[in-house]
């Protein structure tokens, strides 16, 4: 078996932090958090890496990119667009942005051979996350079982506003029984408490600072390219008429669990996430970087 081969997210149009920052420098010279995914993903033993991007960002990548990794991993590129006739729907729906991240993971199907980790261009998870994925991924998986990694909530917040979590309910064997994606959960300061909710339809829900969620960092065979094109036509039908909705990642694993066809280990790390959802993130991750480079957990100058 080849190595594993790393899909990294970098299609978002950033609105909530104001600038393209898969691009934007967080390392001591100028390093994306992309930079810190494929350091680790190579030492971790990753073969590849695609970056699924807006075509119209191609350039500013390779040249980000290209050169610096060269001779280190493989490197491609794949689109995230409005066609969706490669996807099995006949007909064009106006849209201002594309169809979410289960639609994105699709777009790079002629670049992925094996088994693959999908992460988010702007999350920072740590080499623990990388290794662990790559063992997985090398020694486990197959197209009955996939993983992904199991973050608590409590360390994935952000103080500046609210977040997207796939929150995950595990079996007693380590196992998803679900993942449920929650796109508005924050800090509800009217207590003083800090406590951390959600709302839907209106209502606030609490949710406990263990909880297992998924930052996006999932262990897949190619066999997810095919549930997810089964399904997607049907999803685009039920949402047309909605410029908003979105086929998220987590819905295809949940459908796979719920019909028997899959199981998805949820894998602990302890790895420190660390995100940039808003702009007054970006000094809070510097900073963490800044203390991992004073630790000798990453070189000053990584390429």
């Amino acid at each position: 078996m080849g190595k594993p081969i790393l899909v990294v997210l970098a299609a978002g149009m950033a609105s909530r932090y104001g600038s393209l920052k898969q691009v934007d420098g967080f390392g001591p010279h100028g390093e994306t958090i992309i930079d810190y995914s494929i350091f680790d993903a190579i030492r971790a033993g990753f073969g590849k890496v695609v970056f699924i991007i807006r075509e119209e960002f191609e350039q500013v990548m390779r040249e980000k990119f290209d050169a610096k990794l060269a001779g280190k991993i493989d490197v491609a590129y794949a689109f995230q667009n409005f066609d969706l006739r490669k996807f099995g729907v006949d007909r064009d729906i106006e849209r201002s942005k594309p169809w979410g991240t289960a639609h994105a993971v699709m777009s790079a199907k002629d670049e992925v051979d094996g088994p693959f980790c999908v992460i988010n261009a702007d999350d920072f998870y740590g080499y623990d996350a990388f290794k662990k994925m790559a063992d997985f991924l090398s020694n486990e998986a197959d197209d009955t079982h996939m993983s992904l990694m199991g973050f608590e909530l409590g360390n994935t917040m952000s103080d500046y506003g609210y977040v997207s979590r796939g929150v995950c309910e595990v079996t007693n064997e380590g196992h998803m029984a679900s993942v449920t994606e929650r796109t508005n959960i924050y800090y509800d300061n009217a207590e003083g408490d800090k406590r951390i909710v959600f709302e839907e339809n209106g209502v606030k829900n609490e949710l406990p600072a263990d909880a297992r969620v998924s930052m996006n960092f999932w262990g897949f065979t190619p066999k997810i390219f095919d549930v997810a094109m089964e399904m997607f036509p049907k999803f685009v039908d039920e949402n047309a008429d909605n410029p908003k909705s979105e086929f998220f990642i987590p819905s295809v694993p949940d459908h796979m669990v719920k019909n028997g066809q899959a199981d998805f280990k949820v894998i602990p790390t302890s790895s420190k996430w660390f995100g940039v959802t808003y702009v007054e993130d970006k000094p809070i991750v510097q900073e963490s970087i800044s203390k991992l480079v004073a630790d000798g957990e990453y070189p000053e100058k990584l390429f």
